[in-house]
């Protein structure tokens, strides 16, 4: 009896083990570490005074206003579970357009902790802003700016050029 009790046992805890299901984080589940709603400035990483947020914000409300494309700038100090700021910014975007329905023609991610920034273009700029001309951006407007520690000014700079790209 107690040897039977024992297989049975054995074999309901083996049973379970082998049969249980992990569950492996996919880009879709991860996107919940980003937040609920989101502004023209998400200082995530509180590097920016409420003046400079208000600031950059009546500039790219303004910008949207003329041009019709949205502008979102969000700063974190991590980008778990993602790689990269790359990789981060491609799946914010999409959480962006696809969970809260907020085309934005331009997301910029900035990470001061990380030292990285990515400007993400969407498809219907393309042809206004491509790849060389954000890399132009980041590195003629921005990072000077942010090597000297100033980065409402970098984000000001990179958000002049970028509405100038798109007019």
């Amino acid at each position: 009896m107690k040897k039977t009790f024992f297989i049975i046992t054995i074999f309901l805890f083996l049973s379970s083990t082998i049969f249980a299901q992990t569950k492996k984080t996919t880009n879709q589940d991860s996107q919940t570490i980003f937040s609920k709603s989101y502004d023209y400035v998400n200082d995530y990483e509180k590097i920016l005074t409420p003046s400079q947020i208000t600031g950059l914000t009546n500039t790219l409300k303004s910008a949207e206003k003329n041009s019709g494309h949205k502008i979102i700038i969000v700063t974190t100090s991590s980008i778990k579970p993602y790689a990269n700021i790359p990789e981060y910014a491609l799946y914010l975007n999409t959480y962006l357009n696809n969970k809260l329905k907020m085309n934005a023609a331009v997301l910029i991610v900035l990470s001061k902790d990380l030292r990285q920034i990515q400007l993400q273009a969407s498809d219907q700029i393309g042809n206004k802003l491509n790849y060389d001309e954000t890399r132009e951006i980041i590195s003629n407007y921005a990072l000077p700016e942010f090597k000297k520690g100033d980065f409402h000014k970098g984000l000001e700079k990179a958000v002049a050029q970028i509405i100038v790209k798109l007019k």
